[in-house]
């Protein structure tokens, strides 16, 4: 489970459709990134939503424009959706429940409207919302996990940002994604990935787990994490 990340892999309809990017910094260093894979999704017909604060959609914007999505036009058709609205929560508390249930809800209205599928990506300290109450996360990825194996139209990339999270938080948000979103070219099989089966304590608190988040938050682009020595991130 710990040796080295796999060989560099393009994003494809193979690729694991449950990502986790964990980065630190900026989150502007990804915009560029996420922007064009949303235009990659939009051009095979999915209906794209993207969970942010009004602050992040307003800065996110001009990337959406530079990646060649015209925004009025994409939202005015229901392809493109930029929502900071929390409907998820329950008065201020997340509810796995209601979450897999509207995205259920959202991918089934995709595909009456006529799309290939619905895919996602939000910013995992929002989505919790102002509790900040991380206690069912792992629970929640591992059943969204789930849930993804058995609807095949839904992907998405949960966003992990590691000045606004803990670090076990972090942890958990790696035992818990089958694939690492590092650009819009580039993921990577997740060798610290274990289902609900097959955790420990020990797992949970294995090392190598810190050692992999403090090498991606390093980790600012492609060319960057293939210079990186054989085994480093394991």
């Amino acid at each position: 489970m710990h040796s080295a990340l796999t060989t560099p892999t393009e994003i494809t309809a193979s690729t694991p459709r449950h990502q986790c990017l964990i980065y630190k910094g900026s989150p502007a260093t990804h915009f560029s990134g996420l922007s064009a894979v949303i235009r990659q999704k939009l051009t095979e017909n999915y209906r794209c939503l993207y969970f942010n604060t009004s602050a992040m959609i307003a800065a996110m914007r001009p990337y959406l424009l530079a990646a060649g999505i015209d925004i009025p036009q994409e939202v005015e058709r229901g392809r493109l959706v930029l929502s900071s609205n929390p409907t998820h929560l329950t008065d201020g508390h997340f509810s796995i429940d209601r979450m897999l249930g509207m995205l259920e809800e959202g991918l089934n209205q995709a595909l009456q409207d006529g799309h290939a599928g619905f895919w996602c990506t939000g910013d995992m300290t929002l989505e919790f919302g102002p509790e900040r109450d991380f206690s069912k996360l792992l629970d929640y990825e591992w059943r969204l996990e789930t849930f993804l194996q058995s609807h095949p139209a839904l992907s998405g990339i949960c966003q992990y940002h590691a000045d606004t999270l803990p670090n076990e938080v972090l942890r958990q948000g790696l035992l818990a994604h089958p694939s690492l979103y590092i650009n819009e070219t580039l993921s990577r099989l997740n060798p610290h990935y274990v289902d609900r089966e097959s955790f420990t304590a020990a797992t949970y608190h294995d090392p190598a787990l810190d050692k992999t988040i403090r090498a991606l938050c390093m980790v600012p682009d492609a060319l960057i994490l293939n210079a990186l020595p054989p085994g480093y991130l394991h």
